[in-house]
């Protein structure tokens, strides 16, 4: 896979692609904040613009993308305030040379006050709607929130990459293997329900209009337990009992799961880490996380992932 795998999408060939499925583009464009896609709003000739999603090649296969958009579609049947692709001649995935793509009704909005409790309840209540729907089936090539996926894969990544210093390897690798298997146990032990879930619900993901919340990018839907969705909309104890009580309304939780909060937390960091790193020789990260390029946040990094061990086994 190319190390900078959008190189050749110039903004005539992103217009080019739109008009292909047949619709007038007026020539404006603007780009939207994303890294792991690419992500514009497309000006139309005569209608609402719409926003055009470009997936990484190599991320996702087609009939992974395809799990996505039913998901997606079926979420939106169901009257819930989900942004689903568009069907274009009876199609939700498109190609465009090397390209894929998807077109999406283009939805505003405003960041949800993580401080109100009425908005955190009625998130909670749209949370468990989508878990409802979630649990009908299950996901059969979109992976699940497990070790390999959000441990194993990241901590290769990052060892394999230049930005982690060589001073600091042997403490990285040490620091992420503690953690292992404190995690498993906590896993093996809650032994949670599996469902469809958004996948990487926070708060940027969702936009709040005068009609209340809805949710936005299920390019990470994956199989996990219900809390995933849930903690990192909430900023303290309170917060999450607020989010739980909506939560409750339309659907059982499951209090065990509470357990997981900060095993998934650490399983976040090591990811994210890991993401960079294996993304790095995409121009956008480099100039998006600069600060992955130096020792001292590498350095608060592994610290940070040892104190994370340490808490999960006392």
């Amino acid at each position: 896979m190319s190390a900078a795998p959008y190189a050749d999408l110039t903004p005539e060939r992103v217009l080019a692609a739109v008009e292909a499925l047949d619709l007038p583009t007026d020539g404006r464009m603007l780009a939207l904040n994303s890294y792991e896609n690419r992500v514009y709003q497309i000006g139309l000739e005569d209608a609402a613009p719409v926003v055009a999603k470009f997936y990484r090649p190599g991320r996702w296969s087609d009939a992974a993308i395809a799990e996505e958009h039913a998901f997606a579609a079926e979420l939106a049947a169901a009257e819930l305030p989900v942004v689903a692709p568009l069907l274009l001649h009876g199609r939700s995935l498109h190609h465009s040379g090397s390209h894929r793509l998807a077109l999406y009704p283009r939805r505003g909005g405003r960041a949800p006050s993580l401080e109100s409790a009425d908005h955190l309840q009625w998130m909670g209540r749209l949370i468990a709607r989508i878990h409802l729907i979630g649990a009908r089936e299950r996901f059969q090539r979109r992976g699940a929130i497990d070790l390999d996926t959000f441990l194993h894969a990241p901590r290769a990544a990052v060892l394999a990459s230049s930005l982690l210093p060589v001073q600091l390897q042997s403490r990285y690798a040490a620091a992420v293997d503690q953690l292992e298997p404190v995690l498993r146990q906590r896993f093996d032990q809650v032994q949670a329900r599996s469902l469809r879930l958004h996948g990487d619900c926070h708060p940027g993901n969702v936009l709040w209009t005068d009609h209340g919340p809805h949710f936005v990018d299920l390019d990470d839907a994956r199989l996990g337990p219900a809390v995933q969705d849930l903690w990192m909309l909430a900023t303290d104890s309170i917060a999450l009992n607020q989010l739980l009580e909506g939560y409750a309304e339309f659907r059982d939780f499951d209090y065990a799961e509470l357990s997981l909060v900060e095993p998934l937390r650490a399983l976040r960091q090591v990811h994210w880490a890991g993401w960079i790193a294996q993304r790095w020789n995409d121009p956008a990260f480099p100039q998006g996380f600069p600060f992955a390029g130096e020792a001292r946040w590498w350095e608060q990094h592994v610290g940070d992932l040892a104190e994370a061990a340490q808490r999960l086994q006392e």
